[in-house]
């Protein structure tokens, strides 16, 4: 009996454990290498001098959003929403008050200060790439 007590023990073990390997790999935006820089004074990203402007760029799963958030400092969140991010209509758009994204599959709305979510579905943040200002170029990296 004792014997039996610790296979099952072990089953039960092993079930949980694989159970939640899944739950945690449920929802994961693909990983992309992104390592560029920009200039936001030059003609293609000038809008990005002003606080509170934002640009798209190419990159990322589903393409990057840049915003001015401050003075010298910007944030770069990828497109593709966290709730359904597997979905090809799942790339956020900037709506016309400059400030929230939101999901045209879901309608979830996340805020692009911080990449939050506050409206919709989705739970988690939007995913954040590493921004660095040197004075002259924007540098977004992962």
């Amino acid at each position: 009996m004792h014997k039996l007590s610790k296979l099952l023990l072990l089953f039960v073990f092993i079930l949980i454990y694989s159970g939640c390997g899944k739950e945690s790999e449920q929802g994961q935006i693909p990983y992309k290498y992104v390592n560029f820089s920009i200039d936001p004074s030059s003609i293609e990203f000038g809008s990005l001098n002003i606080p509170g402007n934002w640009t798209y760029v190419t990159g990322g799963y589903r393409g990057i959003v840049i915003y001015h958030a401050s003075q010298n400092n910007y944030v770069a969140f990828d497109r593709a929403c966290t709730y359904d991010w597997d979905q090809e209509c799942s790339q956020i758009e900037v709506e016309s008050d400059n400030i929230i994204a939101k999901c045209p599959c879901c309608n979830s709305q996340y805020l692009l200060t911080d990449g939050s979510p506050f409206d919709g579905p989705a739970v988690r943040s939007l995913r954040q790439y590493t921004t660095h200002y040197d004075g002259n170029l924007l540098h977004v990296s992962n």
